[in-house]
């Protein structure tokens, strides 16, 4: 299973999303890949001290002679490595302007790995341009994280329009996985709202686990842990669990 965790809208917890699934995955015992393709690094600082990070995965896509193999790097976690990102990654598109198989690149570097990592988890960048293209590509699986906010649905038309467009030439068999609530607050008018619209929308497709605001959440990062490790016994650790076992019934 690789999931794409995707959503050009920032700020709707699709980092946290990503960190805490990929966590999850590992933790039921599969050999699981944090793939981080987000220029701003975030889900890489989540886990390891970027003055670790020699080779990231700008390297890995742009250059044909570094392997992913070569990238990827142990989290504190048993069973959870990550493909970290650096800055640069953001002059990837400039580089590979022009390139026939600029869509195709992280696909052909992962698929050697997958029989050692079973379970991948992409963190892309808050836009549709080729990094998430890329992700698309290699996908098996779209989960969209959307927060409950007035401007939720906002750019989601342009998503699906990708989505469609990678089905219908380099990836038919990429299937949304479901569309996950975050950052909501139950105690809100507008938030319930929100989410009966986003269920409007989506319909089955949302997921029936929702992720609610949590400062636990926030705070977990900052000490390079998941949120399984930083508060075991608090309300987003159970949510994120229950998300986990929800996308693995789904898969």
């Amino acid at each position: 299973m690789i999931v794409a965790i995707a959503n050009q809208k920032g700020g709707v917890g699709k980092t946290t999303t990503a960190i805490n699934l990929a966590a999850a995955l590992a933790m039921r015992g599969k050999r699981t890949l944090l793939i981080d393709l987000d220029p701003q690094a975030n889900s890489t600082m989540s886990y390891l001290d970027v003055r670790q990070v020699s080779l990231s995965i700008y390297d890995a896509i742009a250059e044909p002679s570094v392997k992913l193999q070569d990238v990827i790097l142990p989290s504190s976690m048993e069973n959870l490595s990550i493909a970290p990102s650096r800055i640069a990654l953001a002059k990837l598109e400039a580089k590979l302007v022009g390139e026939m198989d600029a869509h195709f690149r992280l696909k052909d570097k992962l698929e050697p790995l997958l029989a050692e990592y079973p379970q991948v988890v992409i963190d892309c960048p808050p836009t549709l341009g080729l990094l998430t293209v890329n992700a698309l590509v290699a996908a098996t699986h779209l989960l969209i994280p959307i927060q409950s906010s007035y401007f939720a649905l906002e750019g989601t038309d342009d998503l699906l329009e990708t989505i469609e467009k990678v089905r219908q030439r380099p990836n038919p068999a990429l299937r949304i996985l479901g569309v996950v609530i975050t950052m909501h607050d139950k105690r809100t008018a507008l938030a319930r709202d929100i989410r009966a619209q986003i269920q409007k929308v989506f319909g089955s497709k949302v997921f029936k686990t929702v992720i609610t605001k949590s400062v636990r959440l926030e705070e977990s990062p900052a000490y390079k842990e998941s949120i399984f490790t930083f508060a075991p016994d608090s309300t987003g650790a159970s949510e994120y669990y229950r998300l986990c076992e929800e996308v693995i019934d789904r898969a």
